[in-house]
This record gives C-alpha cells, sequence and structure tokens, in this order.
C-alpha cells in the first residue's frame, strides 16, 4: 500500500487536528558532547523514559499570521500527521520554530515533506539557508537533521536550565546553507 503525504498550509482545522495527536517521544540515549559537529557524534544510553515538548496552537497559528512567518500541517492519506512552522529569523536565514510529526505517523517521510516544504518557502523568501535548534535528548531528530544535510554547529548547556533545575538536556543548532 502507498502512502501519500502532502503538505499544505495550515487552515481552520489545525487546532483540533492538533488536540488528536501524540508528539511525545521515547528517549534511550541522548547526544554527548563534545559538539563540535558536523555530524552529531557520540550518543550514550539514559534510562528510557517519554518527553513531550508543549505546543499552544493558537500560538502557532498566531505567529504564523505575522509577514514572515508560515505554517503548514501534513496529512498522511488525508489525515492530520504533523506540523512545521517557520519564520525570518533575525540573521536573515529561515528560522524552523517548530517541527512535529504524530507517533503514529512516524516512518511514513511525513518529516522529510515537511522539510522539503520548509527549504521551497526559505528559498521562495530568498533566504540564503535554514536553522533550528532540538535537544540532546532527541537524537532521533538529531539524526534525521543531520541525513537531511544539516550541520551541527553550535550547542547551548544552560538554555533550558531555567525551565527545568538540573536538566541534562542541551540545546543543540543546526544549520543548512543553499
Amino acid at each position: 500500500m502507498t502512502t501519500t503525504v502532502t503538505i499544505e498550509p495550515a487552515d481552520d482545522r489545525f487546532a483540533a487536528d492538533f488536540a488528536g495527536c501524540d508528539f511525545s517521544f521515547d528517549v534511550t540515549c541522548e547526544a554527548l558532547p563534545p559538539f563540535i559537529g558536523p555530524g552529531l557524534g557520540a550518543v550514550g544510553a539514559v534510562e528510557a523514559y517519554t518527553k513531550t515538548y508543549e505546543a499552544d496552537p493558537q500560538e502557532l497559528t498566531d505567529a504564523a499570521a505575522e509577514p514572515d512567518a508560515a505554517l503548514f500541517a501534513a496529512r498522511v492519506d488525508g489525515r492530520f500527521a504533523g506540523y512545521i512552522a517557520l519564520s525570518k529569523a533575525w540573521n536573515g536565514l529561515a528560522e524552523v520554530d517548530d517541527i512535529a510529526v504524530d507517533r503514529d505517523a512516524r516512518r511514513a517521510g511525513v518529516a522529510k515533506a515537511l522539510m522539503d516544504r520548509a527549504v521551497s518557502w526559505a528559498k521562495e523568501h530568498d533566504l540564503p539557508g535554514m536553522r533550528l535548534e532540538t535537544q540532546s535528548n532527541n537524537v532521533a531528530a538529531c539524526r534525521f537533521y543531520e541525513r537531511y544535510g544539516f550541520e551541527l554547529a553550535g550547542y547551548d548547556r544552560h538554555l533550558y536550565a531555567a525551565l527545568t533545575p538540573g536538566t541534562r538536556e542541551i540545546a543543540l543548532y543546526w544549520y543548512l546553507h543553499f
């Protein structure tokens, strides 16, 4: 059976579709320093847990209404499967503000289709490349970005400390130059 992934601008169904998804992921390992790029480097096993990042569909929709921003929804055979939120960053690059794929839609090409659309959006806006940030505990996403052609080019050990004191999460910055 062939799976069809379509990407379209988010519409008035977005909030309801979003509510029906599970964007959590299982953590079984984490990226280890030093983070010198261009690839991820070593990973180490950790006690398994599930991670969920909070996102507000209304905030995503509101942000996408800004002049230099966009929000695209992915559908697999017509069913909502994920989204990508983009904006033009202060440095002239396209910024992936958020990307998420529903747990039931993973490994169906959704992330690649979303990223392909993001690259097209950036090029349509004459931007020279893209950047994004992810966490050291999201190894699957890091591996995807690496395969896609992004280069690991920076990190911040303290970015999440105010949100979760004692956290082991490290912000990793990835860049794709056109």
